[in-house]
């Protein structure tokens, strides 16, 4: 359990296991510990390395808002910090498209990428999901407290007090317009795009993205060489609440983080 000082954040940080490095980013509201299902399986042959983002968890607030830009220079400069040549990156929600925004804004320090339920652009979400962000706000965030994820939050957080605080700039993220399609298609480094079957987007918006990796556009062949870098794992009886918990993630992942270059 450590804490790195980057971008004027202490940001909290603990490793699990030995080898190549493996970061993952929590979804909003969460922590590391929403990975606390996968741990055995990602670390029995890597590093693994789970990050609290900006006033989640054990990281403390600042003066900044929510933006998966601004948490993205975050991650960038912990891999630095580490000392590390460049690492893989397994995001969550929120944690995937802070994943997503490294690989764009620092392709060199990311060598696969992994992205766990999330959207490319904001219009990606399903009606009812953007309906429900626009009804979010600090002024929600007592009515969250009876919630898991709260609990978690006021015993792992070095301010509870800053509750309403971190439910306010998320709702403030979930307003902003984003589209990054151009951006992730000129990503380089082979990703894996993990969507549950009973998602929050558009089974178009999931092909959409995957196209824009280059899936879907020819055939494989018979032995496969033609097979795009990237894949595509969509995993049966999930939702976005809880595909973290699908027994299935870390055979979609593991396999495709070890494929040789």
């Amino acid at each position: 359990m450590s804490y790195a000082d980057v971008n004027g954040l202490s940001l909290y940080y603990e490793e699990h296991g030995s080898g190549a490095p493996l970061i993952l980013l929590h979804g909003g509201l969460g922590s590391g510990e929403m990975f606390a299902p996968l741990l055995p399986e990602l670390s029995a042959g890597r590093r693994v390395i789970a990050v609290d983002l900006q006033g989640h968890g054990r990281t403390a607030d600042i003066d900044r808002p929510l933006r998966p830009a601004l948490l993205a220079d975050d991650v960038a400069a912990l891999i630095e910090r580490l000392g590390l040549a460049d690492a893989d990156l397994l995001g969550y929600s929120l944690g995937a498209g802070v994943a997503l925004r490294t690989a764009i804004q620092h392709p060199t320090l990311v060598r696969r990428l992994v992205t766990v339920s999330v959207p490319f652009r904001r219009t990606g979400w399903l009606p009812d999901v953007l309906a429900q962000m626009e009804l979010m706000s600090a002024e929600t965030a007592e009515m969250m407290k009876p919630s898991p994820i709260y609990r978690t939050y006021a015993a792992t957080a070095p301010r509870p007090e800053d509750w309403p605080v971190l439910v306010g700039k998320t709702a403030e993220l979930l307003r902003e317009d984003y589209d990054w399609s151009k951006e992730v298609s000129d990503l380089a480094m082979p990703t894996l795009l993990v969507f549950a079957d009973a998602d929050s987007f558009s089974l178009a918006h999931v092909a959409e993205f995957y196209t824009l990796l280059g899936g879907g556009l020819r055939d494989a062949g018979w032995d496969g060489s033609a097979r795009p870098a990237s894949r595509l794992a969509v995993l049966p009886g999930t939702t976005h609440y809880d595909v973290l918990n699908s027994p299935l993630l870390p055979g979609a992942v593991l396999p495709f983080l070890n494929a040789p270059a």
